[in-house]
């Protein structure tokens, strides 16, 4: 039986309080990763890790935090992602809300997507299994 999502809520907060060193009541659903919790680059493995460890799942490079997008220029011009790039992204993280992104999407806000929920969402979708 999978999970209920406050059963993944739980194990996703406890994951992201023992990588970042922060408070469980600092984890709330519409916490950004880095801007209020403050992850740097090497936590984002770390939350990785034990994400995989918690759920007994198989998270592959690049598919949580796809961070190749930004180095391509066929995505990111003038530090924007063109249309291509912003439908890449959607792609690739079907799981996070774009919505208000999309509407300026500067590379620089980019971290701003990966919060609480999100990473939430990306789990129960990772536990759900390939879509039918």
């Amino acid at each position: 039986m999978a999970p209920s999502r406050d059963e993944i809520t739980e194990k996703v907060r406890q994951a992201l309080v023992d990588a970042l060193g922060v408070d469980e009541d600092e984890v709330i659903p519409t916490a950004r990763i880095g801007a209020d919790l403050g992850a740097e680059s090497i936590d984002y493995l770390d939350i990785v890790f034990r994400l995989e460890k918690a759920f007994n799942i198989k998270i592959p490079r690049g598919d949580l935090f796809p961070d190749n997008i930004l180095t391509s220029e066929e995505f990111v011009q003038n530090k924007k992602l063109t249309d291509r790039g912003l439908a890449e992204l959607k792609a690739r993280m079907p799981f996070a809300d774009l919505s208000k992104f999309a509407q300026n999407p500067n590379v620089d806000d980019i971290a701003d997507l990966f919060t609480v929920d999100m990473i939430v969402r990306y789990v129960e979708a990772k536990l759900a299994g390939p879509a039918a």
